[in-house]
């Protein structure tokens, strides 16, 4: 278990996944072309009356409209930091538009999954728990909601060994996952929180290694290897 105390899951189930929409593009009308009028003075009344009116091409195509471009999507960044009014930590990982986040505080925790496009990210989570942040700037700023609490955060973006690790294995039958967020301190070393459950009972989680955080750890007997977020995401998804 993490320096924060003891966790209280609020599910083991697995996240409910979401997509996000793309942004649409307005064509404006092509102008209307009015036929050219004859100002010329010369000629008859009857010679007037007699010409052919100015023919309008039918080949004329009109103004083509601008086809809809997806929105942006971040090739890779990563963002971890402190839970306003809340004390727990948050992370997020974003891969070329697939979004990974997980939240802990010591009394509850949620991983959540979903997507990233022109710099928002919304994710879901287990129930009605949900994400949502604008990223940019260097840092992740949004609000999430966990069994009927309501946060905000802001996460700088963070680099390795700091971020999001977790670990699965298959052990006497059941499954086993374990989920750590470590964050760097203002004043130097790092913060760290996690959870881990075999089945649907929480176990005891120990605290990765400070420089290698993919070394080898066991949890529940069974030697586990930790995965930063590139050896997860697509698995999440």
């Amino acid at each position: 278990m993490s320096r924060l105390g003891p966790f209280i899951t609020l599910t083991a189930g697995a996240v409910l996944a979401a997509g996000l929409g793309v942004a649409s593009v307005t064509a404006a009308p092509a102008a209307d072309t009015a036929p050219p009028t004859d100002t010329a003075a010369a000629g008859s009344p009857t010679e007037a009356a007699a010409a052919p009116p100015p023919s309008v091409s039918s080949s004329a195509s009109p103004s083509a409209s601008p086809a809809p471009t997806e929105a942006a999507k971040i090739p890779k960044a990563d963002y971890g930091g402190y839970v306003k009014g809340n004390g727990g930590l948050i992370a997020i990982s974003v891969r070329d538009g697939k979004a990974v986040g997980y939240f802990c505080d010591g009394r509850s925790e949620a991983w959540f999954k979903g997507g990233e496009a022109g710099g928002k990210a919304v994710l879901k989570g287990p129930g009605t728990a949900r994400l949502t942040a604008t990223l940019g700037g260097g840092r992740a700023r949004g609000s999430l909601t966990v069994g009927g609490g309501r946060w905000t955060f802001t996460a700088p973006a963070v680099v390795r060994p700091s971020g999001l690790y977790r670990a699965t294995a298959q052990v006497r039958g059941a499954r086993l996952r374990a989920g750590w967020i470590r964050v760097p301190r203002p004043g130097g070393g790092y913060d760290q929180v996690g959870a881990a459950f075999l089945g649907q009972d929480q176990v005891q989680i120990p605290r990765l290694d400070a420089g290698r955080p993919t070394t080898p750890v066991t949890v529940a007997g069974t030697t586990v290897l930790p995965q930063d977020v590139d050896g997860f995401i697509e698995e999440m998804q």
